[in-house]
């Protein structure tokens, strides 16, 4: 026993000695690592400061230290990814007007996508908008000026300017043979986000343009004004982002629990779950949200997160692929850095930054083919309005047609703007489906 409790002693010192050397090494490794890096940091720093000099001193133009300084910022920012970059005095400044949400421009969200100026979404009823860019358009020219190479920031400060004044974007359209020469008349850009119309008796459709300081509280007026309605269909196309609270709170409106998106960066304090809470949600009413490649960001936490909880049915296409997460960072006097600093990940963990979203039911843009074998096609309570006009059009007595006119509801999606949509006129079949099988699972309760 004494025998075997000395070895125990000597096997026990042994294995404390190993240990201690062990820790020494290791330590002596993360010291020698340690030195390494600041070794490596330190020459890095006196190659970048000497190559400064040399073109400051050699270069054939005389250059200005600050802007050379300022355009090797600019090159170190946008090559790290596509959203981080280095705003200078006049970059912070449009900056803080866009974010104002009033602003003279074009109305639409551009991004980086595989190295070109691609169009993330022409924001509703903006000149953009109304001249017929789309999302997915890369942006070959503006004016005259080639984007190959070209950072948002320096995009973006062209096509931005006065008011009434013309830009001309050449882009490059899939399945179109050429490239397209977009004229468009710039003009002050005021955003409205939400936007709730009624489709039947028993829709309550509401689209989302962006994701501004007000998405909660529009969206959750709607729904009180509308809380009869039997199917929601959350309209999420074009809808390049905006602010993660209002992402995170809009999703909250129908999920009670769990986590809804998380953020993960390499900093510990970058770290963050967002999740769901109990009171106020709206977990029974059928959910149908429409996406396409223009929805971003925000828009993309809101539907894979309904996606992944199974709150709703996604229909549309693959969305953009923005999950990250950027900061602006004031590093002088009214300068900045917009730097990525986390990525987003939705409940189930997968991300999607360079993925995206993919709907549960893919259908394609178009129009949906209607019977036009009748030639004499019409509703009851239009009949004797069409007769009273057939009658003016043969007595040649027209009627006053400012008295006559009428208003268009703007609170109803009308028919044609459902058959000249087929994303629109599948996600509300689809719903009217959701729809009774959740009232049949009601009744047999």
């Amino acid at each position: 026993m004494i025998k075997k409790n000395k070895n125990t002693i000597i096997l026990g010192l042994v294995t404390t000695i190993a240990a201690t050397l062990i820790t020494i090494t290791t330590a002596q490794a993360d010291a020698d690592a340690a030195s390494d890096t600041q070794k490596s940091k330190l020459e890095s720093y006196i190659k970048f400061t000497k190559v400064l000099n040399l073109i400051n001193d050699q270069y054939v133009d005389e250059l200005n230290t600050s802007d050379l300084v300022d355009k090797a910022l600019k090159g170190l920012l946008s090559n790290l990814d596509a959203h981080s970059s280095f705003m200078d005095k006049k970059g912070f400044s449009d900056l803080n007007v866009q974010t104002a949400g009033e602003f003279g421009g074009l109305g639409i969200s551009i991004g980086l996508k595989k190295g070109v100026l691609t169009v993330i979404a022409p924001l509703n009823e903006t000149p953009a908008d109304k001249a017929g860019v789309l999302a997915g358009d890369i942006i070959l020219k503006i004016d005259d000026k080639a984007t190959l190479g070209m950072t948002l920031d320096e995009a973006v400060g062209i096509m931005r300017g006065k008011p009434k004044t013309d830009v001309i974007l050449t882009i490059v359209r899939e399945k179109e043979p050429k490239p397209l020469k977009i004229k468009i008349t710039r003009d002050i850009i005021q955003i409205q986000s939400v936007y709730s119309k009624k489709i039947d008796n028993d829709i309550l459709y509401l689209h989302v343009s962006s994701f501004d300081q007000k998405v909660v509280a529009d969206v959750s007026e709607a729904l009180k004004k509308e809380h009869n309605r039997s199917g929601i269909l959350l309209d999420l196309r074009n809808n390049p982002g905006g602010l993660l609270d209002q992402a995170v709170g809009l999703t909250d409106l129908f999920i009670d629990d769990g986590v809804i998106v998380s953020q993960k960066g390499r900093n510990s304090e970058e770290n963050i779950e967002f999740k769901a809470h109990e009171e106020n949600t709206n977990t029974k009413t059928p959910i149908v949200v429409l996406v396409n490649a223009g929805s971003a960001s925000a828009s993309e936490i809101v539907s894979g997160a309904l996606q992944d909880k199974r709150r709703a049915i996604i229909v549309g296409e693959k969305t953009f692929g923005k999950g990250s997460v950027q900061v602006v960072m004031p590093v002088g006097s009214g300068e900045a850095l917009r730097l990525t600093v986390a990525r987003y990940y939705l409940p189930s963990g997968r991300t999607i930054q360079a993925v995206g979203v993919t709907p549960d039911i893919i259908v394609h843009p178009g129009k949906v083919a209607r019977d036009n074998n009748s030639t004499f096609v019409i509703k009851e309570r239009e009949l004797k309005k069409h007769l009273e006009g057939e009658l003016d059009k043969i007595d040649n007595n027209k009627k006053d047609e400012k008295k006559e006119k009428k208003e268009i509801d703007k609170t109803i999606v009308t028919e044609d703007q459902i058959y000249n949509d087929a994303q629109l006129k599948s996600a509300i079949d689809i719903l009217k489906v959701l729809m009774i099988t959740s009232q049949i699972k009601e009744e047999k309760k």
